[in-house]
């Protein structure tokens, strides 16, 4: 019969451990560059650039009434996007999708979508992406002009 000695607790395995110089991102909205190339207001907060994840990245878009995200898709990643005010339509393969206030939506790798703000209030979108295309130039593809490249001559 084995005995534990009360002073003497066993060697305890760790669950989870942080690797070695992972260091934990963090962002702020109001800090993050603005990128209005594709349409509305896309901030993007953690990437490989800004926190160093592994993994995929998370954004907010900012869509005022009558703004649009032009079509797109990702070859390698799903896209998560919640509702955080307001409410869009995302074209998937163009047919429209309402998501309002509080609702989420998850779009697989390949599909092509578009997000759009018929209404008349402003909308915020929480997105991400993941896993990570095997290199950046690879994880979004354009399907038509965002509102800078239609103004073109």
């Amino acid at each position: 019969m084995t005995t534990l000695d009360a002073a003497e607790p066993p060697a305890a395995t760790p669950v989870h451990s942080r690797p070695a110089g992972r260091s934990i991102g963090f962002a702020r909205l109001a800090d993050a560059p603005a990128d209005t190339r594709r349409g509305g207001v896309l901030r993007l907060l953690l990437s490989p650039r800004t926190a160093g994840s592994t993994s995929g990245f998370l954004g907010v878009a900012e869509l005022q009434p009558g703004d649009s995200i032009a079509e797109h898709y990702h070859p390698y990643s799903e896209e998560f996007l919640y509702v955080v005010r307001g409410a869009i339509v995302v074209d998937l393969e163009g047919n429209p999708h309402p998501v309002d206030t509080e609702e989420a939506l998850l779009i697989p790798p390949g599909t092509r979508h578009r997000l759009r703000n018929p209404g008349t209030t402003p909308a915020s979108v929480v997105y991400q992406l993941g896993p990570l295309a095997p290199r950046p130039e690879l994880g979004h593809v354009d399907t038509e002009p965002g509102p800078a490249e239609k103004d073109r001559p």
